[in-house]
């Protein structure tokens, strides 16, 4: 039964990996419609 922990801890680093990858790509866009709003 130890793999089946070892599948769930891989999937779960898998998808806390995309949600940082989501959320910083999220935030660069953010940044970049703050500074174009600054710059009107």
């Amino acid at each position: 039964m130890w793999y089946f922990t070892w599948i769930l801890g891989l999937l779960l680093a898998c998808a806390f990996g995309i949600i940082n990858a989501l959320w910083l790509e999220n935030t660069e866009n953010m940044d970049r419609a703050n500074d174009a709003k600054d710059e009107q």
